[in-house]
């Protein structure tokens, strides 16, 4: 029951977000819309904003849950645009209603996971057992901060480019690179 009173929720915000600005919708409307009660909402959220960061975590497990390794992760990255692109509305509606910052640390823990097995995968498979957590910590956090840049200034340029051009450009950036920066780390003390 619980989660599909939180797919309810998500769905008539998402239905809200369509008809008008993210910060004008308060709980007690999404609360009517969706049929429960306000104690049942902070039940399960702690605000509007806390509805929002569970509807993108979720989305994107879905989208990233079978592309989650060094050779997939192009595709995992390019279902984040396309979720993006097929709910286009609702992240306008975000990126417009809250801080850039905001939207930057959204978009950040959602792929920080995915760089972070990335990363580990490819030492595991380099056999780079000398390496320092810290030291693949950095480069994925290297990684993340850049692909949270080029998907907010995609969805600052109003999502026109074909999502799959960007990921093309990004690929061999991502597929050369990181084993030469755990080759570059390894060993270093």
């Amino acid at each position: 029951m619980s989660q599909l009173t939180k797919k309810a929720l998500a769905q008539s915000l998402k239905e809200l977000c369509a008809e008008k600005p993210l910060n004008k919708i308060t709980v007690g409307e999404l609360c009517e819309r969706t049929g429960i009660r306000r104690q049942t909402f902070y039940y399960h959220f702690d605000d509007i904003a806390d509805l929002v960061e569970w509807i993108c975590q979720s989305e994107a497990d879905v989208a990233l849950k079978q592309n989650r390794d060094y050779t997939t992760w192009e595709e995992g990255f390019l279902d984040i645009f396309l979720l993006a692109k097929k709910e286009k509305s609702f992240v306008m509606n975000i990126y417009h209603s809250v801080s850039k910052d905001t939207l930057m640390r959204y978009l950040y823990h959602l792929t920080l996971p995915l760089l972070n097995h990335v990363v580990n995968e490819v030492a595991t498979s380099l056999r780079i057992q000398d390496i320092a957590q810290i030291d693949k910590d950095f480069i994925a956090n290297f990684y993340t901060v850049s692909f949270v840049d080029i998907m907010v200034g995609w969805v600052d340029r109003g999502m026109k480019e074909d999502p799959q051009m960007i990921i093309d450009h990004l690929s061999p950036l991502i597929k050369g690179t990181i084993p030469n920066a755990l080759n570059a780390y390894s060993g270093r003390k």
